[in-house]
């Protein structure tokens, strides 16, 4: 699938971090949405599943956690990816066996190399 052709949620509370991202992933040409609250981004990916096809969720944010988050989002759209991130670590294979796969993790800080290789391996 053409880069163009993919849509991604992006969902930070950092303002500055979350920017940097929208732009990266924009010049690589994908169409990417930004959130800056779990809640908010929620709300927007339930309104219409099947919107996205990759979700970049920080792992702590205020009022809920990216992997909570994230795997409510794997229960309303079986095909959407999503790529946890965190300075603190986090195991996928804790994860249930039937969304592990669907789930990749990017240790921060990170180069924006870094981002676009997990992005291409998790959309694969």
């Amino acid at each position: 699938m053409e880069p163009s052709a993919i849509r991604i949620l992006v969902v930070d509370d950092e303002a500055p971090l979350l920017n940097l991202m929208r732009i990266f992933l924009g010049r690589l040409g994908y169409q990417v949405e930004t959130c800056a609250s779990a809640l908010e981004a929620l709300s927007r990916f339930q309104a219409n599943p099947g919107q996205f096809q990759l979700v970049i969720a920080d792992l702590t944010m205020p009022e809920m956690a990216g992997d909570k988050m994230a795997l409510q989002m794997a229960d309303a759209d079986p095909e959407v990816r999503v790529l946890l991130c965190s300075g603190y670590p986090y195991d996928v294979q804790s994860l249930a066996p039937g969304v592990r796969a669907r789930f990749g993790m990017l240790q921060k800080p990170f180069v924006p190399k870094m981002l676009e290789t997990a992005v291409k391996q998790l959309l694969g």
